[in-house]
């Protein structure tokens, strides 16, 4: 009888401890599933070309508002994040104002090149601050009748290439060059224009455009025709390939209610394919 207790005593002990094994078990793998999630789909932090600056706010605003998710943004010349990015900078990804960064750093191994993607053609336009430009844009800047003109550094944005490519195109480089302001970045530059320190800037249509509309001062928008096409690439960085929310935002990149919201600023986006590596690379 005594062997029988002990017996039927030791039952109930040996089941109490297979359970509090296996909701040890549980919570263990419940803590790293949960660790697992949170590494994927931490705050996401983007890089972004300044000509993109206003545009991309008013996009993650929305994807915020839909998704409840949170992305912090860094702006600045693509030249110099892309030059942080292979110092180790901590972003996850990069929108940058060419194709030729994003393309080099996919070669460098520190991009995801299934990630690419052309999100907007950027337009070019000569702004005053002021409602009285004239027409004819040549007469007025062979005539030399302004005292500064500011343009972005051609080494560091790709919108200042483009500017310099007008002038040439127009055999008006040289004969204005004394009255160049350089902008380190097309941020800068429109700042020249807006303080009154540049009479003229060749700045992005969508610092001074709103719903198709120019919203301050008048402006020349520059054909395209005078200039290489200032398409704009992005990519994932390697460092956050595995980042979900990351993923998510880029989906909605690509949505119709991003490229409605890019037409207001006076992108395009019919070129908002995955480029091939043929594709001529943007002039630094």
């Amino acid at each position: 009888m005594d062997r029988q207790l002990h017996t039927h005593r030791r039952r109930p002990l040996c089941a109490g401890r297979n359970l509090k094994a296996r909701a040890a078990a549980l919570v263990t793998g419940v803590l790293t599933m949960m660790a697992a999630a949170a590494g994927h789909s931490r705050e996401v932090t983007i890089a972004v070309a300044s000509n993109f600056t206003v545009p991309m706010q008013a996009i993650v605003a929305r994807y915020e508002a839909r998704s409840q998710q949170r992305i912090q943004l860094v702006f600045g010349s693509s030249g110099k994040i892309y030059a942080q990015i292979r110092n180790g900078a901590p972003f996850d990804a990069f929108f940058s104002a060419d194709q030729e960064k994003p393309a080099r750093l996919i070669d460098e191994g520190l991009a995801e090149p299934d990630s690419r993607i052309t999100y907007a053609e950027g337009r070019l336009a000569l702004w005053s601050r002021h409602n009285n430009l004239p027409e004819n844009i040549q007469v007025l800047l062979k005539t030399s009748q302004f005292d500064k003109l500011a343009l972005a550094n051609p080494k560091l944005a790709p919108y200042g290439t483009a500017a310099q490519q007008v002038l040439h195109n127009l055999q008006l480089d040289a004969r204005t060059r004394t009255r160049w302001v350089q902008g380190e970045n097309i941020s800068q530059t429109y700042q020249f224009v807006a303080s009154g320190n540049a009479d003229l800037g060749f700045v992005a249509l969508s610092q001074i455009m709103r719903d198709g509309e120019i919203v301050a001062g008048s402006a020349w928008v520059v054909p395209q025709s005078l200039h290489t096409p200032v398409r704009q690439d992005a990519v994932i960085l390697t460092r956050a390939v595995d980042n979900t929310v990351l993923a998510d935002f880029w989906r909605y990149m690509q949505e119709a209610e991003v490229a409605t919201l890019l037409a207001s600023y006076g992108y395009a986006r019919s070129q908002a394919v995955t480029p091939s590596r043929e594709e001529g690379p943007h002039a630094e």
